[in-house]
């Protein structure tokens, strides 16, 4: 006997199947995606032989070495929405350290999505998006360590002092640095390490596919790490950056104050901090480094062990630059190379083996670069374009980079870094060019000098044209 259903039925169910996710072919690539908070190529795999990173150099070892890889924005919360979108920022979108992927541009699609609707199991661990609800149902958990409050302080005098917020006046938090004798585990990122590595032991027994991502707070200010991680440095070998300067030559609107600095205490409001305070700060942060590198080689050798290196993608990137005194900066927020300039590498099993590529790549590259390598479709909100070219030793269209902060774009192209600070008619209003095959450390500008004009319309136009068709387009759910 026939059995007549309903067509509407029939629809309702067919909509149904479709939210499912959809189930992965064996053989499928997992991924491991690891960012690293203010983390700058400052390694030893990237020619910084000072640095203690063991263990990132030994991935680097097994990776596509990315010398040329840069932000699209250089503040927390704008970049990770624009990496994890492939999405390019733009005058209305992904604008500052708070800002939501969700909010910004409704409809588009991170990577996790994509992953966590073809079948993956998708896991957030620390910080990956800046907001912790922002994409939440794109993932099957997320994950936080419980710990010492928000600046992960555990030393009694930078507790005492948030403690004592109320009574202060001059900032609102405790020293910019703690180097106390500690365990690893005591600091979140020690213990998201061991969180890591159960979750690598589940996918083991499980045999799901993953896209399993480790979001390393440090070395972020305040820079804790336990007290050895500072001596695997001498203090008085630490030596502030051969740019510690403020050339005439650029303009003035290219400078900060170092606001995010200056919230900790025994910053001063304004002014250069000494030089003293200066050497104990980068001290911080080269330990804050190998802290970190150190709970990499924790998660790297608990892959290896359960053999699942062998059919896992694992890419490591900072999420921006970070000026540890460069041009008297301190923190992200600029347009020099140093804020734009990050690690990349991308590590795939049998077809990396340590090779440097000095192609320009981009955030909003990364996506459709694992789209690709996992056999995922691409949303068309993602515009950047794949690097498995470049790992494969082959061309690629794209030859250029594209970054922007506050009022001004800057756009990387073969030697050339130019700069155009614009105002809400599009006209500009500064600029600033960087030669560095001859001016690596950005010391003299350019940008007015006649021999150049025709490289800075060049470069201007080319931003123009590349900076998004909706550049101007606020698609933001609640306008300001």
């Amino acid at each position: 006997m026939k059995i007549a259903v309903p067509l509407s039925l029939v629809l309702i169910l067919g909509l149904l199947v479709g939210f499912k996710k959809q189930p992965v072919e064996q053989g499928k690539m997992n991924v491991l995606f690891i960012v690293a908070d203010d983390l700058r190529p400052e390694l030893g795999s990237f020619g910084a032989t000072h640095i203690k990173s063991p263990n990132i150099d030994k991935l680097a070892a097994g990776s596509a070495i990315f010398e040329r890889a840069y932000c699209n924005i250089p503040v927390c919360g704008a970049s990770r929405a624009s990496l994890m979108s492939g999405a390019r920022p733009a005058r209305y979108r992904f604008i500052n350290h708070g800002d939501f992927l969700n909010e910004h541009y409704p409809g588009a699609k991170s990577m996790p999505r994509i992953f966590h609707e073809n079948g993956y199991t998708t896991i957030s661990n620390g910080k990956i998006f800046h907001q912790k609800q922002d994409e939440k149902d794109a993932w099957d958990e997320i994950w936080q360590a419980k710990g010492n409050g928000e600046l992960d302080y555990i030393n009694p005098v930078n507790v005492d002092l948030v403690k004592n917020e109320p009574v202060r006046k001059d900032n609102n938090r405790g020293y910019a640095y703690e180097d106390v004798a500690l365990n690893d585990t005591d600091y979140r990122d020690g213990k998201m390490a061991l969180k890591i590595k159960k979750d690598l032991q589940k996918f083991k027994q499980s045999g799901k596919p993953f896209f399993l991502t480790v979001g390393f707070h440090k070395p972020h200010l305040p820079f804790n790490a336990p007290k050895k991680y500072w001596d695997l440095y001498d203090s008085t070998k630490i030596r502030l950056p051969a740019n510690y300067s403020q050339p005439a030559s650029t303009p003035k609107v290219a400078f900060h104050n170092s606001g995010e600095l200056r919230n900790y205490y025994g910053i001063p409001d304004k002014g250069l901090v000494s030089k003293d305070l200066a050497k104990k700060l980068i001290h911080g942060y080269y330990a804050s480094v190998s802290y970190v590198d150190a709970q990499l080689g924790i998660i790297m050798d608990e892959l290896a062990r359960l053999e699942l290196d062998k059919n896992t993608i694992v890419v490591l990137i900072g999420d921006h630059g970070w000026n540890l005194g460069d041009h008297q900066l301190w923190n992200k927020h600029c347009n020099f190379s140093s804020s734009l300039t990050t690690p990349l590498l991308i590590r795939i099993p049998q077809k990396t083996s340590g090779q440097r590529i000095r192609d320009i790549v981009e955030f909003i590259d990364i996506f459709p670069t694992l789209a690709e390598l996992t056999q995922l479709p691409k949303p068309n909100t993602a515009v950047g374009e794949s690097v498995v070219p470049l790992i494969e030793n082959r061309k690629r269209t794209k030859t250029f980079a594209i970054s922007r902060w506050g009022d001004a774009l800057t756009v990387i192209k073969d030697q050339y870094f130019y700069t155009e600070w614009v105002d809400d008619k599009d006209n500009r209003t500064a600029r600033m060019l960087f030669d560095h095959k001859t001016d690596p450390l950005e010391l003299k500008n350019l940008a007015e000098q006649p021999e150049h004009a025709g490289v800075v319309t060049e470069l201007s136009d080319l931003m123009r044209k590349n900076r998004g068709a909706d550049f101007w387009e606020d698609k933001r759910k609640t306008k300001p």
